[in-house]
């Protein structure tokens, strides 16, 4: 590859007009003479940088829901590998990256608005934020490809998994839309999960989408606007030296990776597990739930509960927070005058209705009977309350009954979603909630341990909401307990009203589907306002024995084929056995083990991009005259 930095006596000669200005006069000092020259060559324009950003955008929209072409996954990041191949950059290159990858972020985000209007300062900030990362990830792979000579179909998948990773565990993480996830269909390729996690298969996209870029000929990149034509010759494009070899690896890569898929499942003897009756109910939630509505949400699951009995269920699960009344704790030790003194300043609470409600135990009372009644355990949805000396704390929970003993335990959630369930640094910077449409005390505490819940024979391990998208916290939920005993299946309470019919509910879905497959656990999810599933140990998601329509008693399908979409927003009882699985997972052992690594670097490459020079021969004219 040519240098960029040019002498004069590379400069050809200049008429003594030109578009650029009047001819260098030839009694000025050579270095004046060549800085001026320098001055003079500009960047490409800006209209190639716009055409790749917008076709990447477009390919990266399309290939998750709602459209779900998941075959332009392997293809996205191609258009923006090409901007990384050049080695001057084009005009407004990074803000034609960032501007059309948050076009198509806020697009793919649009559901955050449902909820509530408050959501859509939150919908731009995360748009703008997740965005942001592609530009990220094109600056250091230039900067690994330009300065430090690392081969693009090394740098790009190593740089895009790194910053996944960080992305999905940077101020408490965003793990949606993984490039890998756009591949859940293909069940042979993402087994590789329980090795790798859901990186691995972005790996292996990343990786086509550099060599497929490294295979674009010089010519499309002058078509394109790319180079400048004047110094098309002068090695402004890094060429891979053998493109042929990167294509064969990434074959090889990707016939071992099905390879070993179809080994795996061909090992998977599930064993006939619990019998499991998932409530779905149809509610749309809000910032501020009606009151008023509680005793018909009872009503509604309670009898789509009584249906589930005819089908003799081991356990029978209701979504997050759908039992409206919550259960209270005291403390030991904590005596009346002390719980009156608890009460939110300000607020007109009698006393005596403070109390009756720290005291009652009607919750417990009506859910030990349902377990009776249906000789069934229960996993339930509820917010707790639970009152220390000095304060009270609220927590998202699950609780679990059984028959024989009633309640017989609590999981809390231990994964909260800033800005919806907790202000961060609230103690800190107490003025943050005047920014948010909740009040100065807003959010729940948080969980500090998993839990699993035993029954007869089997363990069960509770998480909720956007829980299971947390690799790290859906590993923890997965591994075996204090006394060895391994996980059986893990059950999702969660609440997806706020989001009513979008494709939310199905990348939910997608996303928690690929914790089974790392983790080799199956999982069931009950959710309101759908969509509720049984999903084993392969990542496939099943067909329920028994699928009714509450109000109407009307069998259904997971997939409707009237729309061929996931059947969702009906009062909805499922009933199926799990598959168990006895399949070992490393993912589950060594955790991200390959995705920190590529985290690791991702940092590395910037601290030294950062910290380090350029060589001259690296420097281009225009970042010269500037």
């Amino acid at each position: 590859m040519t240098t960029d930095l040019m002498t004069s006596q590379h400069i050809p000669s200049a008429p003594s007009e030109s578009p650029s200005g009047p001819a260098l006069r030839k009694d000025l000092e050579p270095s004046l003479r060549d800085i001026l020259s320098k001055a003079r060559v500009n960047r490409p324009g800006a209209l190639g940088a716009w055409k790749c950003g917008a076709l990447t955008a477009a390919m990266m929209w399309a290939a998750f829901t709602p459209l779900n072409w998941g075959w332009l996954g392997w293809f996205a990041l191609v258009p923006v590998c090409l901007l990384i191949r050049i080695e001057t950059r084009t005009e407004w290159m990074y803000r034609a990256i960032l501007l059309t990858a948050a076009a198509q972020t806020i697009v793919t985000l649009q559901w955050m608005r449902l909820g509530d209007p408050a959501m859509v300062p939150g919908w731009w900030a995360l748009g703008f934020y997740w965005a942001a990362y592609l530009v990220l990830f094109v600056a250091l792979a230039r900067v690994a490809v330009h300065r430090f000579r690392i081969p693009l179909a090394i740098a790009v998948p190593v740089l895009w998994v790194g910053l996944e990773f960080v992305r999905g565990t940077a101020m408490t993480g965003f793990s949606w839309y993984f490039l890998g996830h756009t591949q859940y269909r293909w069940l042979e390729i993402i087994q590789i999960s329980d090795l790798t996690g859901a990186y691995g298969v972005s790996f292996l996209l990343a990786l086509s989408a550099a060599t497929i870029a490294g295979l674009v000929p010089h010519a499309f990149f002058l078509r394109w606007k790319l180079v400048l034509e004047t110094r098309f010759e002068r090695g402004q494009i890094d060429t891979p030296k053998r493109p042929g070899l990167t294509a064969a690896v990434l074959a090889a890569l990707v016939l071992v990776s099905l390879a070993y898929g179809y080994v795996r499942r061909g090992q998977a003897d599930f064993v006939a597990g619990p019998r499991i009756a998932l409530i779905q109910s149809d509610f749309e939630s809000s910032l501020k739930h009606d009151p008023t509505e509680a005793t018909r949400i009872f009503h509604t699951q309670n009898n789509l509960t009584g249906e589930a009995i005819l089908h003799h269920p081991d356990l029978i699960v209701w979504p997050e927070t759908m039992f409206r009344w919550p259960i209270t704790k005291i403390e030991p030790g904590v005596t009346d005058p002390q719980l009156v003194a608890l009460a939110p300043p300000g607020a007109r609470i009698d006393p005596t209705d403070w109390l009756r409600f720290w005291h009652d135990r009607e919750p417990q009372r009506v859910l030990t009977e349902m377990s009776q009644k249906a000789q069934a355990g229960l996993v339930i949805g509820i917010d707790t309350h639970v009152a220390h000396a000095d304060r009270t704390e609220r927590f998202n929970s699950a609780v679990f009954f059984d028959p024989e003993r009633g309640f017989s335990g609590q999981y809390d959630k231990r994964h909260r979603v800033v800005f919806g369930e907790y202000i961060p640094l609230q103690k800190e910077l107490p003025f943050l909630h005047k920014l948010t449409p909740f009040a100065a005390d807003f959010g729940i505490a948080a969980g500090s341990v998993p839990a699993r819940f035993q029954f007869r024979n089997w363990t069960f391990s509770p998480v909720i909401c956007f829980e299971d998208t947390v690799p790290g916290v859906m590993r923890d939920a997965a591994r075996p307990d204090a006394e060895g005993r391994p996980v059986d299946c893990l059950v999702n309470l969660t609440n997806d009203g706020w989001f009513r019919g979008s494709s939310e509910l199905d990348q939910h879905l997608i996303t928690s589907l690929f914790r089974c497959v790392e983790t080799r656990t199956p999982m069931v999810r009950s959710v309101n306002t759908g969509i509720s599933a049984f999903i084993d140990g392969d990542g496939a998601i099943l067909e329920p024995e028994v699928f009714l329509h509450g109000e109407t008693g009307e069998p259904l399908k997971m997939i409707d084929p009237a729309t061929g979409a996931w059947t969702r927003s009906v009062n909805a009882l499922l009933v199926h056995e799990v598959p168990l699985d006895p399949r070992g997972s490393l993912y589950l052992q060594a955790g991200d083990v390959f995705a920190g690594s590529c985290g690791g670097l991702t940092i590395l490459l910037l601290l030294a991009g950062i910290f380090t020079r350029r060589r001259p021969a690296d420097v281009t004219p225009e970042e010269t005259a500037s």
